[in-house]
């Protein structure tokens, strides 16, 4: 198990085998845990709020309007409603 030793300013640098394994990459943001006297790392990701309730008004209004598919009886019949649509869309 690799050593991490803290810094003059409290900093530290995670070995390379450290990052790999979680898929780190300069620039990630990182969320500190503490748990007792155990400090966690976990990668996070930023979400654009204004993005998101964009499309999801955008999903809502497709609702609305009917732009639905299923109820599906299965995974299969979904699968095969899916394969409908390319085809349709593949024509145009």
């Amino acid at each position: 198990m690799p050593l991490v030793k803290v810094k003059e300013k409290y900093q530290v640098t995670l070995p390379a085998s450290v990052r790999q394994k979680a898929g780190v990459v300069v620039g990630d943001l990182l969320e500190a845990q503490v748990q007792g006297k155990r400090i966690t790392l976990v990668p996070k990701v930023v979400v654009d709020r204004e993005f998101i309730e964009r499309r999801l008004s955008e999903g809502l209004e497709d609702i609305k309007k009917g732009r639905i598919y299923g109820p599906f009886a299965s995974a299969k019949d979904m699968i095969r409603s899916l394969h409908r649509e390319a085809k349709k869309l593949k024509k145009r």
